[in-house]
């Protein structure tokens, strides 16, 4: 027969047993739990953090480590293997140590775009190509001239004619400088692994394009002009004035088309030289080159910097006046006349200085 001493001495041996697998459990539980937490919450630090391409959750766990938002590097670890964590994304990140471990591997397995780092590419209104190109390279680490060779490689410009509707082949045509002058929409545009190219980066712009000249597609048919005629147009009214007169000047240059006049326009010259300056020189001036519209009647071969839908309104809505002849003073006012006379007198009146001229 069984000693009931030894019986309860085992039962209490088991109770013992068990109560202490509980507590480890609970304590292993609660220093798991716990080192998922946030390095410091309340923080308002910003960590920015770049997940290559192919990376997986245990290696995730070490970047994430050694930019300090992991509180308890075996607690993550468990995490990642366990968390369901199958789609992270590559991608560069602004996390923060006041959010858990299963809050930042959520975010990076979702690619949330909220966290996403917001790097970002500028078209500047009014820039040129050759601008546009120079920004370009600082920002992808391409030269210059690699960006320049991929907008004018013809078999590219062919498929962008071909996937958009306002692309022809005037910009093919010889007297053109550069055949997508004027069509990168002047933006801003947040960069993404997928579109941080060259390529990614013109179709970006050329997406914005589409939407503003779609948007305007009925009015810029009636007007009687191709696309590439209104962006030439829009073009020169940008560079010539500020967006409080463009509709101003806008309507100046139709009443000289309309009579068959040369644009008389400075801004086209400076084009030709790539520059910009109020000083012209007689050469340049007498240039026989067609964007000349001093010496050409007409509008140029193609536009001569990028614009914005402001410029493409005040161009479409141009004020109706009689005018023939604007001026613009040192101190930005514009002058209008519609002889020769009162454009000659207009600037007499308000001179440029060299100081002006050197600004």
């Amino acid at each position: 027969m069984a000693n009931p001493r030894k019986k309860g001495s085992r039962i209490k041996v088991v109770v013992i047993i068990l109560l202490l697998i509980v507590v480890v459990l609970t304590g292993g539980a609660f220093m798991y739990l716990s080192g998922l937490g946030a390095v410091s919450p309340g923080s308002e630090e910003e960590v920015s953090v770049e997940i290559p391409s192919g990376s997986g959750a245990s290696y995730i766990v070490d970047l994430l480590d050694e930019n300090g938002l992991v509180k308890n590097r075996t607690a993550a670890k468990i995490n990642a293997k366990i968390g369901g964590y199958d789609s992270l994304q590559a991608n560069t990140y602004i996390l923060s140590p006041s959010m858990t471990f299963p809050e930042i591997m959520g975010v990076i397995n979702t690619g949330d775009f909220d966290y996403l780092s917001k790097q970002s590419f500028e078209v500047p209104d009014g820039a040129r190509l050759e601008q546009v190109a120079d920004l370009m390279s600082d920002e992808l680490g391409i030269s210059k001239k690699k960006i320049l060779k991929t907008w004018s490689d013809e078999s590219y410009l062919r498929e962008l004619i071909d996937r958009y509707w306002f692309l022809t082949d005037e910009i093919l045509a010889d007297d053109v400088m550069y055949p997508l002058e004027g069509y990168l929409y002047a933006d801003t545009y947040i960069l993404t692994p997928d579109n941080a190219t060259v390529k990614g980066l013109t179709e970006m712009c050329l997406d914005q394009m589409d939407a503003a000249l779609t948007e305007r597609q009925d009015q810029i048919a009636a007007s009687g002009r191709t696309v590439h005629e209104f962006l030439t147009l829009t073009s020169i009214v940008t560079k010539e004035a500020t967006a409080a007169d463009q509709a101003g000047v806008a309507g100046v240059f139709m009443n000289r088309l309309k009579n068959g006049m040369s644009l008389g326009s400075d801004v086209t010259v400076c084009y030709i030289f790539q520059e910009d300056r109020v000083d012209l020189k007689v050469s340049q001036l007498s240039s026989e080159n067609p964007y000349n519209t001093r010496k050409f009647a007409g509008l140029p071969p193609g536009p001569i910097c990028q614009v914005i839908g402001s410029a493409m309104d005040s161009v479409l809505n141009y004020e109706q006046n009689d005018y023939l002849f604007f001026f613009a003073g040192p101190d930005g006012t514009v002058y209008y006349a519609s002889t020769e006379a009162e454009h000659e007198k207009n600037i007499s009146e308000h001179p440029w200085s060299e100081e002006d001229l050197a600004q």
